[in-house]
């Protein structure tokens, strides 16, 4: 889906990555630690809110 996104967009993939800012695309093991603290004891006690992992795209 990325390299799809990357080829119709000026800049190719670099102008994907350019646009994040974070400064580089997101990858499983970015999210696999939200997703894991959700499962845990930890967040027990956490209901009703959104958990945003998305590299700094929502402002």
């Amino acid at each position: 889906m990325t390299r799809r996104s990357g080829e119709s967009r000026q800049g190719g993939c670099g102008g994907l990555i350019a646009d994040e800012p974070a400064g580089r695309l997101g990858r499983p093991q970015g999210i696999a630690p939200a997703v894991l603290w959700l499962c845990s004891d930890g967040a027990a006690f956490t209901t009703g809110t959104a958990l945003v992992v998305d590299g700094g795209q929502t402002v």
